[in-house]
């Protein structure tokens, strides 16, 4: 099975993160996670971006703030799927993150989540490497169905309390 790589622009994205390693925890996929900069450390960042594929990778997450060009520039360095995740900072309430990865030139797609929105990102990651995983398809597809059962099941309850 592939890899997900899961990468912070700083470690104070960590408590953001965690939520996609639970996602991927709970799926079973492997992943790395990693901290690096697209300003501070843009030759690290490259060549880790430049060998995620040679190195088992299927998709690669990015979460960054403010400025947020890391997913910008690891997308720019590999033909693997990233999805950006715009962290929110105390600046812009995460907006600034979500216009600078959102906005990407022709040519060079990133994936982007809700500001915050680590759990969609491995959601996705998971979707991504699930269409050649017939083992991980399944899986989603059972989640979906149980997150279905639940809420007809909450709309039983509401409906048989206050339905006419």
């Amino acid at each position: 099975m592939k890899k997900v790589a899961v990468i912070m622009g700083s470690d104070s994205d960590l408590p953001v993160v965690e939520k996609a390693f639970a996602v991927l925890e709970e799926y079973g996929v492997p992943y790395e996670a990693h901290v690096y900069s697209a300003h501070r450390t843009p030759e690290e960042a490259r060549a880790f971006a430049c060998s995620a594929a040679r190195n088992g990778f299927g998709a690669i997450i990015c979460a960054a703030g403010k400025a947020a060009h890391l997913a910008g520039a690891f997308a720019a360095n590999t033909v693997l799927p990233v999805i950006g995740i715009p962290v929110k900072s105390s600046t812009l309430d995460g907006l600034d993150a979500l216009l600078s990865t959102v906005q990407m030139p022709s040519g060079i797609p990133v994936a982007t989540v809700a500001i915050d929105g680590a759990q969609n990102a491995a959601l996705l990651a998971v979707q991504i490497l699930a269409v050649s995983d017939g083992t991980l398809a399944e899986k989603l597809t059972a989640a979906r169905t149980a997150a279905s059962q639940k809420v007809l099941k909450k709309n039983a309850e509401i409906s048989a309390k206050y339905g006419k």
